[in-house]
């Protein structure tokens, strides 16, 4: 028997439950006659989180769904082989479905082939969808579903209590999830999601990655600040929506007026 390591009363993060780093952070939200767990990792680190559960005297027929916070492949890369051994269901956002049930190796990130990142992307079928508004009850449990798009489209985040389960969101270090058009990062929508959880009253942010903190106005306002900038950078490439220097630049050819040096 491995003693029960609660983070805050209802969730164990299976990561310092493990005392090592599995992957993406896995959270169990224990509603006591039944669990829920958010993201699952990667397929590697399945059969060991399964092991975990176990150990602390979790039934694995009591896991009422797997959650995926998002299609990407660090998050759900074992979604299909969790759902076999579980013998559950898998929910996700309506707009996570088409990546997780084609196994679209591009938009889950399961292939980068200008950094030789090339891992199996295994299809899932999706049972629940997840809406904004929604409400999930496991047990005595329950979180409300934010649909938070940005870093990918289907993002979601959950409120439980004074908790927000964050995602790829925002980090303790006001980092963000990544932005790639390829896997449909947008930054207007990325920005509002992040002025939600500026505004939201929530104590205490879990993320997808790294460790849980205490909600700070300046480490998720720091990260909108960037992200607006963001917006009208050539760095960002479709994923900007304008690049104000090329409209200046196109403006002055049409005026006839040569560069500036000084």
């Amino acid at each position: 028997m491995v003693r029960r390591k609660y983070l805050f009363p209802q969730v164990i993060e299976l990561n310092y439950q493990a005392g090592r780093k599995l992957g993406v952070n896995v959270y169990l939200i224990d509603g006591g006659e039944e669990y829920l767990l958010i993201d699952i990792g990667f397929e590697d680190t399945v059969p060991e989180i399964i092991d975990l559960i176990r150990a602390m005297d979790f039934s694995v027929s009591k896991c009422k769904m797997i959650i995926a916070t998002h299609a990407d492949a660090d998050h759900i890369q074992g979604l299909r082989r969790a759902k076999e051994m579980f013998k559950t269901k898998i929910a996700a956002h309506p707009l996570s479905v088409g990546p997780l049930e084609s196994g679209d190796a591009v938009q889950t990130y399961a292939s980068i082939a200008a950094q030789n990142i090339e891992i199996p992307m295994p299809a899932c079928k999706v049972d629940v969808l997840l809406n904004e508004g929604d409400t999930i009850e496991v047990g005595k449990a329950k979180l409300h579903v934010w649909h938070t798009p940005g870093h990918t489209p289907g993002q979601l985040s959950f409120r439980m209590g004074n908790l927000l389960f964050s995602g790829d969101n925002i980090y303790k270090d006001s980092c963000v999830g990544v932005i790639d058009a390829h896997h449909g990062s947008n930054l207007p929508d990325f920005i509002q999601s992040l002025q939600r959880i500026l505004h939201d009253d929530s104590e205490y942010l879990l993320p997808s990655h790294g460790p849980c903190f205490k909600r700070d106005r300046k480490i998720i306002q720091k990260a909108i600040d960037r992200l607006t900038q963001y917006q009208y950078m050539a760095d960002f490439g479709t994923c900007a929506v304008s690049w104000p220097l090329l409209d200046e630049w196109e403006a002055d050819i049409i005026a006839g007026k040569l560069p500036k040096f000084n």
